[in-house]
């Protein structure tokens, strides 16, 4: 398969992420790096995922790309790839009521720490995904934009949607009508009008504004 099928077409006309940012780090004996990225800030139910993945060097798996910028069938082979080549994995998962209780920055950062806590290696250096960074116990730096542009952050971007995607296509089973399965807890024509008929369920993020509007009606469980 070629590379430019994995892609969505906005994708196709930029550079893919290098490993060079942890190499830098490498070369200044900063060993492992970790890169953190998470997948489920914006919608209205489910959980927020972090995800830390550490790349071995020497086994990179070929095609890793920022998750938003490939395909659902390439996100799940390089998701398959990454976990069988990584040097450690570490995955974070805040709760709905963990996002309500904390706010979803958080809620978020949280999710990281956790992600990193659970890693097989503890990390000399994290590359973190965005321009502010949680508590960590080790250096770390934030990179705008650096799911598009390190590739241990574009690795652990395609742990946490996979990982999380899968949740949402679990819990949708428990949760029938609302399309979970489809629309993975995001504010999309489908979902909101599922609230309107359905109400609140258990899943969905009262803290947030759509959600507050439709805790009014009836209760979908």
């Amino acid at each position: 398969m070629k590379v430019s099928s994995r892609l969505t077409s906005s994708a196709r006309s930029r550079q893919a992420p290098t490993f060079d940012v942890e190499m830098s780090a490498i070369a200044g004996g900063e060993y492992p790096v970790a890169g953190i990225d998470e997948a489920g800030r914006g919608p209205w139910a489910g959980p927020v995922v972090a995800a830390a993945v550490i790349l071995d060097p020497q086994s990179l798996p070929a095609g890793i790309d920022d998750s938003k910028a490939l395909t659902s069938d390439a996100r799940n082979e390089l998701f398959d790839a990454i976990m069988a080549s990584a040097r450690g994995i570490g995955v974070g998962i805040a709760s709905v009521e963990l996002v309500d209780s904390m706010n979803i920055l958080r809620a978020t950062f949280w999710a990281m720490s956790e992600a990193v806590g659970k890693l097989p290696l503890r990390p000399r250096m994290v590359l973190v995904d965005g321009n502010r960074l949680p508590k960590l116990p080790c250096a770390a730096q934030a990179i705008v934009g650096g799911d598009a542009t390190s590739l241990s952050i574009a690795a652990a971007s395609i742990i946490a949607k996979v990982t999380r995607d899968r949740i949402m296509i679990d819990l949708a089973r428990s949760h029938p009508g609302y399309g979970f399965e489809r629309h993975k807890g995001y504010g999309t024509p489908e979902h909101k009008a599922a609230l309107a008929e359905l109400g609140v369920c258990a899943l969905h993020r009262r803290s947030f504004q759509p959600v507050k509007n439709a805790l009014g009606t009836r209760c979908g469980g």
